[in-house]
């Protein structure tokens, strides 16, 4: 099983309201997880290039690259054959099927037949928040230059090798993740891929690094919602086509309004504490900023003093120690787990391992349960069902290792 690692910039969020990949990268990853090779082009998106202060592409880069039916065989090329990997599946999957889809091509690309490294994450490297600097310092993974299409790729191809090496041969997904059917026949590609001039670093506004620093939810759906919303705050505002297309993306992922008003709230919190974390108070920039959110959520500016009092109320009771996902102990003495699936061990040597560590061991999964540990993480078994309703993480006994209390 070979795996091929995509990453795209686009134009927008939305493809279904003309938004464009303007950037697409591709990145073979063998069985083992070692990178095979690397390849990157511009798209002109014929049409304007959305937000460029993030993305970081010139008009006149985007005009002198290739139209997406021009690359579209070399893009297939790299794919055919491989399992299909990105940092929010559900998001590039999007945008990738609907180019080929406007060449009138019949692709294997959908939400379902991928793997997503955000999702696993939450499996591997429970510690991390959802967005892909998160997960890279989680894991050791160097990320050079976010919203770069050849860096983002590069970045989640190292992820995957992370988890394929905690979850050794053959991986969890393997039995119900196959190589995608034969791809259509393409003409041979004629035209080579076209680069940026200049790889720009822009200074992020605060909020893109506190959005880095937000937990998952450890519910695939609401993380997809989630990382969407990120990337529609990074330049502070959120317009009308914008808003449609959130709406139309919570709908796609099966979310209520009800639920989307809860997750707002969940992600002003989220933004609040992270920010009195970082700077110890809300300064009256950062208050503003905050605030902002808040009316672009449709929530009521007023909200945001409550969130900021429950944020630093939280972490005066906490010491004033920092309790960002990233570097927090998961599991602590007294925790309670449980064990699901075939884990290749015996049942009985990972329940001593985690009673020796502190924790408690239970048979059912509760409102009490802390972690649920699954040979295979996508188990469909009872107590997933139970875990994923309660919101209970549910993570590879490899990375369970990695999470037992030390201080014994």
């Amino acid at each position: 099983m070979t795996y091929a690692v995509i990453d795209v910039e686009t134009t927008g969020l939305r493809p279904s309201w003309h938004d464009r990949v303007v950037e697409i990268a591709i990145v073979q990853v063998d069985a083992a997880g070692a990178i095979e090779s690397e390849w990157c082009t511009l798209v002109n998106p014929q049409r304007d290039l959305g937000p460029q202060h993030i993305h970081g592409i010139s008009a006149a880069e985007a005009r002198q690259a290739p139209p997406f039916k021009e690359l579209a065989g070399s893009v297939a090329e790299r794919l055919a054959g491989r399992v299909l990997v990105a940092h929010n599946w559900a998001f590039d999957s999007m945008f990738l099927a609907a180019e080929f889809e406007r060449i009138g091509a019949d692709v294997p690309v959908d939400a379902d037949n991928g793997l997503c490294t955000m999702v696993l994450a939450g499996q591997f490297l429970p510690q991390s928040g959802r967005a892909l600097a998160s997960c890279c310092r989680a894991a050791g993974v160097t990320l050079t230059n976010a919203h770069s299409a050849l860096h983002d790729a590069r970045a989640a191809a190292e992820l995957l090798g992370h988890y394929l090496s905690i979850a050794g041969a053959p991986p969890p997904w393997a039995h119900r993740l196959r190589v995608a059917p034969d791809w259509p026949p393409f003409p041979p590609a004629t035209i080579g891929p076209a680069r940026r001039r200049a790889e720009g670093r822009f200074e992020p506004h605060f909020l893109s690094r506190l959005v880095e620093e937000l937990p998952r939810t450890h519910k695939p759906n609401v993380d997809a919602y989630l990382d969407v919303l990120d990337r529609a705050l990074l330049d502070r505002h959120i317009s009308v086509v914008e808003a449609e297309a959130l709406v139309s993306v919570a709908d796609s992922l099966g979310l209520d309004r009800a639920e989307l008003v809860e997750l707002h709230e969940q992600y002003l919190q989220a933004l609040a504490t992270v920010a009195v974390l970082d700077n110890g108070s809300v300064s009256a920039g950062v208050r503003d900023d905050l605030t902002s959110v808040a009316t672009l959520l449709g929530l009521d500016g007023g909200s945001v003093d409550g969130v900021v009092r429950t944020a630093q109320h939280a972490i005066t009771m906490l010491g004033g120690e920092p309790a960002r996902p990233t570097r927090r102990l998961y599991l602590r003495h007294g925790d309670i787990v449980v064990f699901t699936g075939d884990t290749g061990e015996p049942r009985e040597m990972w329940e001593a391992r985690a009673t020796a560590a502190g924790l408690r061991v239970g048979q059912n999964v509760t409102l009490q349960t802390r972690l649920l540990v699954a040979a295979d993480p996508d188990t469909m078994s009872g107590k997933a069902a139970k875990a994923a309703q309660y919101g209970i993480p549910i993570v590879h006994p490899k990375a369970f290792l990695r999470m037992l209390p030390t201080d014994l």
